[in-house]
């Protein structure tokens, strides 16, 4: 076991349980932001989303004494990291607001193939077999879990969320390309600035007042988005990214949970049996990065 854990503190191991983490801290953000969708616009909660981690952010970087680095920056890269970011928030909370959890995941799984796909031309990184069939094999069964209908495809919220996985699988790629160059702090701070700033702009004409009572929802959204994203950003800041990209599927056990504790919906036998394929499609990829491991470090 101890041997276990020292090979999670470099490369594929290490980034694969930061995607952990950020599944499940933004499955929470995923929640709020569908409870949030039924009373602001989308644009408002991209801009709020970010608003509200900022000041976070900013102290965790002093805190660290990190300035220096975060002031490095390739700026053309972290505009099309904001760009990116600020229309997938939108695109997701537009098409959650009309679908349930279970089904927009199920469309955002589209994401970890299309990351695999753009890391061969645009990182360069060739993906070993075990990975394609891990994407492969969480895709089916993700197909099998939720059985994902017509309906939910051809509607305007479902098309969303599926130009919402688009623009998350390139920003995932954008920033791999990043952190060759950058800090995580900087990567970490200017998409945040650039969401802020930009989705500000577009939602000042129909901003609506926050009520008192969303408080507690708006600051869990903080946290909650602060958190996921410095462990996002370590996943892809360090490991292979289509080694790190299959394991987002873990995030429909957490959307499965959150569907019956807020809105009680409950699995079924389908269900059940995607889930298992899912998991197994995920340990198959950390088994075959233990193997390495292990050659690499006896």
């Amino acid at each position: 076991m101890p041997n276990f854990f020292f090979r999670l503190k470099e490369g594929n191991p290490r980034s694969i349980t930061a995607m952990l983490l950020a599944v499940m801290l933004f499955s929470v953000m995923d929640t709020l932001i569908k409870v949030l969708s039924e009373r602001y616009p989308p644009i408002q909660i991209a801009a709020l989303r970010g608003g509200l981690s900022l000041p976070l952010i900013v102290l965790w970087i002093h805190w660290r004494g990190a300035w220096p680095e975060v002031m490095r920056a390739r700026w053309p890269l972290h505009l099309l990291r904001g760009a990116l970011v600020i229309a997938m928030l939108v695109l997701f909370t537009v098409g959650v607001r009309g679908l349930p959890l279970t089904h927009a995941y199920t469309l955002m799984f589209f994401a970890p193939l299309l990351i695999t796909v753009l890391a061969w031309p645009v990182l360069g990184e060739q993906a070993p077999r075990a990975h394609w069939w891990a994407v492969v094999g969480g895709l089916a069964g993700v197909l099998v879990a939720l059985r994902p209908s017509a309906e939910g495809f051809v509607s305007w919220s479902g098309l969303a969320v599926l130009g919402a996985a688009v623009c998350y699988a390139v920003s995932a790629v954008v920033t791999r390309l990043c952190s060759r160059t950058d800090s995580k702090d900087s990567l970490v701070l200017w998409v945040m600035v650039i969401l802020t700033l930009g989705a500000g702009v577009l939602a000042a004409p129909h901003w609506l007042p926050v009520q008192s009572a969303d408080l507690w929802l708006w600051l869990g959204l903080a946290i909650s988005g602060f958190l996921g994203q410095l462990a996002i950003t370590e996943a892809f800041r360090h490991g292979q990214a289509s080694a790190v990209a299959p394991f987002e599927y873990t995030a429909l056990a957490w959307s499965l949970a959150i569907d019956w504790m807020v809105w009680r919906q409950w699995p079924d036998a389908f269900t059940l049996l995607g889930g298992a394929i899912i998991v197994a499609s995920g340990l198959h990829v950390l088994r075959h990065e233990q193997v390495h491991a292990t050659a690499e470090h006896p």
